[in-house]
């Protein structure tokens, strides 16, 4: 274990937190006590955004190839540390080992993105109206850019926005959730600091969101606050934020659907649907929510999927062979059990699961299910799938539609054409044909509508999230105004 996991990194250095409480943090499967560490105060927020204010005039001067090589360097110490890695998100997050290793992949990919960053910050000559000048538009960093990292997917959700701020010329300050504050914001510190980052660029302020939260958005430094995370919380970031003139990036909820249209290949798509459903235990924003079944398929289609669902172990994470691990508290199985009991008084029918261990709930199948029951109308972020029947392609789609979120999506058919086609009828950010919804690529923009959130992540998007444009024009030769004409 590392020695400075019981501290916080605050402007360059490993330090306690000054908070009036501390944050301990348990494994979800055993409940053994991993960390505990002071949480940061209202004072070590300020000396983390300060710090990094200062240092980031520097970082922003330098040249493309230093930040690059220290974003390699940050890829290559990942690789180094991966069995280490994931054996953290195991323990911290509740990660089967399989999870991790995806997460882990992810993250690396990221910082290799993210690396090609400082050569990609272009600018533009545009011609002018006016005789004799010339337009300039200059791409600059913002300054320090706040980052609120998740706990379900906390090493990629944070690395995805703090390497690419880092990698534009940004500062950055990272409050991770308060489950996951290694994974989440410590480890990537530490990695950071040994690829050669400079002292103070980036801090890590874990602590208890009811005492630092809100400062956290309004501090006065930071132009731009990224948060992943519920859409609740994603509501309160962005009214603060818009108080204080703040940009955000906002990747929040979902309800996610996945149609099988009545054409489609049974087999594949119910391989899919468990996959997209179960990985994590479904505590994933991109989950598919609602199974979405043309009628004429779905008598058939429940029992392949059931059978694919009856292959899922579950268990201790840390074994190569659990599929299902626990769920990360006890509130959050509590919310699940209670949204399914109400389903099954709406009419729900469950045919497998639905039984918990300690915090590990079985993979768990409702049918019948219609768009207005509990586990229908919420984001479950737990293994619960509802399969709901559908009259055909437009009542499809009309019941995917019919959410307040729109993050992720899937269509399958054996005709790619109308798999499209009915992909750009939903009201989503994403939507993946013959696929399920939990794709995450880091060249390709990644974000949602409505109450999913605002802004692109991945590539270009969000280096154009992170960064600021300034005209310039330039006046080659006298120019003639009409006072004086």
């Amino acid at each position: 274990m590392d020695k400075n996991w019981n501290r916080l990194f605050i402007g360059g250095r490993w330090k306690s937190g000054s908070g009036g409480s501390r944050v301990e943090v348990r494994n979800p499967y055993n409940e053994e006590l991993l960390f505990t560490f002071q949480g940061a105060s209202v004072r070590d927020v300020d000396e983390a955004y300060r710090t990094s204010q200062k240092v980031q005039e520097d970082w922003a001067k330098t040249l493309p190839q230093e930040r690059a090589e220290i974003l390699e360097r940050a890829a290559s110490i990942m690789v180094g540390r991966k069995d280490e890695m994931i054996d953290l998100l195991v323990k911290e997050s509740g990660s089967t080992r399989l999870k991790a290793q995806i997460e882990w992949g992810a993250a690396c990919q990221m910082v290799k993105e993210a690396a090609t960053f400082p050569f990609r910050m272009k600018g533009k000559i545009l011609p002018s109206t006016l005789p004799g000048k010339e337009n300039r538009v200059y791409r600059w960093p913002v300054g320090v850019i706040g980052v609120i990292s998740p706990w379900n997917f906390p090493l990629h959700l944070g690395m995805r926005s703090i390497v690419t701020a880092l990698a534009a010329g940004n500062g950055v300050v990272v409050k991770p959730a308060s489950e996951t504050p290694v994974t989440g914001g410590l480890l990537i510190a530490g990695i950071m600091e040994e690829a050669g980052l400079p002292e103070g660029l980036m801090s890590v302020v874990a602590g208890k969101s009811s005492e630092i939260g809100d400062a956290f958005v309004t501090h006065p430094v930071p132009r731009i606050i990224s948060f992943t995370g519920s859409t609740e919380v994603g509501r309160h970031i962005a009214q603060l934020a818009g108080k204080h003139l703040k940009k955000t990036e906002l990747e929040l909820g979902g309800n996610n659907a996945m149609i099988v249209l009545d054409d489609a290949d049974l087999e594949a798509a119910a391989e899919s649907a468990a996959f997209g459903k179960f990985l994590h235990q479904g505590q994933i924003c991109m989950a598919v929510n609602r199974l979405i079944i043309d009628q004429k398929v779905y008598d058939d289609f429940i029992p392949i999927f059931k059978r694919k669902v009856e292959q899922l172990r579950t268990g201790d994470p840390a074994d190569e062979n659990t599929a299902i691990g626990p769920l990360i508290n006890r509130s959050q199985l509590e919310g699940i059990l209670e949204h399914i009991e109400h389903s099954l008084e709406q009419g729900a029918e469950r045919i497998y699961g639905g039984h918990a261990t300690g915090l590990i709930l079985e993979p768990t199948i409702l049918v019948n299910v219609t768009n207005d029951m509990a586990t229908a109308q919420n984001e479950m972020f737990g293994p619960v799938a509802n399969l709901i029947r559908a009259r055909d392609e437009s009542d499809a789609i009309r019941i995917a539609n019919d959410t307040v979120y729109g993050l992720s999506g899937a269509v399958h058919t054996r005709d790619i054409q109308r798999g499209v086609r009915v992909a750009r009828s939903l009201q989503t950010g994403m939507v993946h044909v013959n696929d399920q919804p939990v794709n995450d690529e880091a060249h390709v923009a990644f974000g949602g509508e409505k109450a999913s959130g605002i802004g692109r992540f991945g590539g270009e998007w969000i280096l154009e999230a992170f960064t600021t444009h300034q005209w310039i024009s330039v006046q080659e030769k006298k120019r003639d105004y009409p006072f004086f004409t």
